[in-house]
């Protein structure tokens, strides 16, 4: 059995309404470990313990090393996870309840990451928390579930940070015969490597992260998400924090069910009725979730942007 869970897929009336089309969820926030990152994680992980790996290593204080976290506690493989100091309590705390080793270090997930690099030795197995053709075969099932429920969008919606989300739902389109479905992109001011790549017609790395959305928090997306958009139809969109935020305060009330600003970013496409929905019938969000994100926090966050 794999690590993740088929999620469901429904429509929402209260996003249908919004964005005055219907409006289709795929409801990766329920996985175990709170996003879509397990479907893919989870999968590396069983193949790099096939291979004789004796521990697992991630620095990610985010979803990715949550999945890790969770992935090797259910492998039976011990788990170290390198995370910058800017890493929540929260956060910390759930990789502690799935029995992970943290090592807290630096300002930024790039000084964690090169910390992580250093201490592999031969028996470990380093889990990127994007860029890993493993990664995105596995992310690519949530469109196998979508294809085989019969539902075809005329269009889909996701939230883009490194780009690991992104290439496996077009990895999964294409398998499924469906790669003539445009997807669109959506990220925040301030996180939006994927937007000024597009733009610039090559791979832009920006100066720093300015965002909320730490998740979508990579100063340069992966080759292969650029790549795809020379090949796929992709729409980028840029959404603003505030947007982000109000959108997952809103998904709370009419869903039951909180996600983080990173994912609030592509919900609140609906939530603006944004002008690029209208080209749609039938719009499929992918709700990748987010375990590290508080009501709380988001409310402060809200009263920070006035």
């Amino acid at each position: 059995m794999p690590l993740h869970i088929a999620t469901p897929l429904l429509k929402s009336l209260a996003l249908s309404a919004a964005g005055r089309c219907s409006a289709w969820l795929k409801l990766e926030a329920l996985q175990p470990p709170g996003s879509f990152k397990i479907r893919g994680i989870g999968a590396a992980c069983e193949e790099y313990g096939r291979r004789g790996a004796r521990r697992l290593v991630s620095s990610s204080g985010g979803n990715a090393g949550l999945a890790v976290a969770y992935a090797g506690r259910r492998l039976g493989l011990p788990v170290t996870v390198v995370v910058p100091q800017t890493t929540s309590r929260k956060a910390q705390d759930l990789l502690r309840l799935e029995r992970a080793e943290i090592v807290v270090h630096g300002d930024s997930w790039h000084e964690a990451n090169l910390l992580a690099l250093s201490i592999l030795e031969e028996s470990d197995a380093f889990l990127h928390p994007f860029d890993d053709p493993l990664l995105w075969h596995g992310h690519a099932t949530m469109i196998d579930e979508v294809a085989g429920s019969g539902l075809r969008p005329d269009a889909i919606v996701l939230s883009v940070g490194g780009g690991g989300l992104l290439c496996g739902v077009l990895e999964g389109l294409h398998r499924n015969g469906l790669g003539d479905l445009p997807v669109i992109a959506v990220e925040t001011a301030g996180a939006a490597s994927f937007n000024r790549s597009m733009c610039a017609g090559r791979l832009v790395e920006l100066d720093r992260i300015t965002s909320i959305a730490t998740s979508l928090g990579a100063k340069r997306i992966c080759d292969r998400a650029f790549q795809w958009s020379r090949e796929h139809a992709i729409h980028s969109l840029v959404v603003s924090d505030r947007a982000a935020l109000d959108a997952c305060e809103r998904f709370l009330g009419d869903h039951r069910l909180l996600v983080e600003p990173a994912c609030g970013a592509s919900l609140a496409l609906a939530y603006a009725a944004s002008p690029v929905l209208e080209s749609f019938a039938k719009v499929l969000f992918i709700v990748c979730g987010g375990a590290t994100t508080t009501i709380d926090q988001i409310r402060d966050w809200l009263a920070q942007q006035g």
